[in-house]
């Protein structure tokens, strides 16, 4: 028994240096449990009110976070969620099971769960804060290259290959997407990309300040999409709300109104579907990962040769699902660039004319 937990031991160090931090935790697998795949994944995937770093032996090396609370009877409540690791604290903790559960909550006059008014800063929260900071300090080096070099300079390394990155997806995407206008949301679209494509990125890093995916947040991508939505339907054009309410049709489907009401609700199709399909992959990939990985521990019962095929196998897969998560990270942050910019070139679109015959006489 004692080789096997060593023979685990040496499989979590060796894939703690290409999976995010937190992952796996030797004490866990260590000790005399049945291992709950599915508890890990979901675990993992989910958000938390503090950011663990890497277990060392029996330490936990985690960051706590700042919970903000409020509720009619405790008022505003400011605490670090390390209060939280002992239990209650101000009559909060945090949920077992339920459902509320890994949720801040706390027990009301009648001794139910109750869930406070919870704006703490979680792990999803705070690594999107660290994503757009990282972000604005790429692109502000960006424009202080160009306030200081002359007009013509020709930028290169590492300001030039972003400005080859830039003017790729502002030509080649989001003006011939809009068109003419193209102008006035090409800085709405190059902030959404690089965005999405940072977030997808500092995902996929297996260590601190990375290993995050926030992208894999449906509450992340429904801002995204809201974002997308908002911009479709406040500047639409007159012909845009004539294309949806009064179509050109032939008169016999002008009687019952089947195609306005198809195109309203295509309204807000577009983006729910731009929302589920970022969060759908994104979190597909990380649950694929972590699950490939779950293989190792979940064959330690099927005898050592099992276990040492599929440690191999698991090893293999993951290392090619993170190269193929690369080149998802930026396909699904081009994708998601290119339908918005569609569905505002929609909105942008100018009547078609009929044109007017005319009779050349000679």
């Amino acid at each position: 028994m004692y080789k096997r937990h060593r023979y685990i031991t040496c499989i979590v160090s060796i894939l703690a240096a290409i999976l995010p931090a937190g992952i796996v935790h030797a004490n866990e697998f260590a000790a005399e449990k049945e291992f709950d795949a599915k508890e890990i994944v979901l675990s993992h995937i989910g958000d938390a009110y503090e950011w663990h770093i890497i277990t060392w032996g029996n330490t936990h090396i985690t960051i706590p976070l700042p919970v903000i609370a409020y509720n009619k009877e405790k008022g505003w409540n400011f605490f670090m969620s390390s209060k939280l690791h002992h239990g209650k604290y101000k009559g909060f903790y945090i949920a077992q099971g339920g459902e509320y559960n890994g949720k801040l909550v706390m027990l009301n006059a009648a001794g139910e769960e109750v869930r406070p008014i919870d704006l703490s800063l979680t792990k999803n929260a705070t690594a999107l804060i660290i994503n757009s900071i990282i972000m604005l300090c790429i692109i502000m080096s960006i424009v202080r290259w160009y306030r200081k070099k002359p007009m013509r300079s020709v930028p290169g390394g590492f300001v030039g290959a972003m400005e080859m990155f830039v003017m790729d997806i502002n030509d080649n995407l989001i003006k011939s997407c809009i068109g003419t206008n193209y102008k006035r949301y090409a800085p709405f679209l190059l902030t959404i990309f690089f965005f999405i494509l940072i977030n997808n990125l500092m995902g996929l890093i297996p260590f601190f300040p990375g290993g995050v995916s926030t992208t894999g947040n449906i509450a992340v991508t429904m801002v995204l999409a809201f974002c997308t939505f908002l911009s479709v339907n406040l500047f639409g054009n007159r012909t845009y709300w004539k294309e949806i309410f009064l179509p050109d049709v032939p008169i016999w489907l002008k009687a019952f109104p089947l195609l306005p009401i198809i195109e309203f609700i295509g309204i807000f199709t577009k983006p729910f579907a731009l929302m589920i399909r970022l969060f759908a992959n994104m979190m597909a990939g990380h649950a694929i990962i972590l699950s490939l990985v779950c293989l190792i521990f979940l064959t330690t019962a099927m005898g050592s040769a099992i276990n040492a095929g599929m440690t191999v196998v698991s090893v293999i897969m993951t290392i090619f699902m993170y190269c193929l998560e690369l080149l998802v990270a930026y396909i699904q942050a081009y994708v998601f660039t290119m339908l918005s910019a569609v569905f505002i070139g929609l909105s942008q679109a100018e009547a078609h004319h009929k044109p007017k015959h005319s009779i050349e006489i000679k």
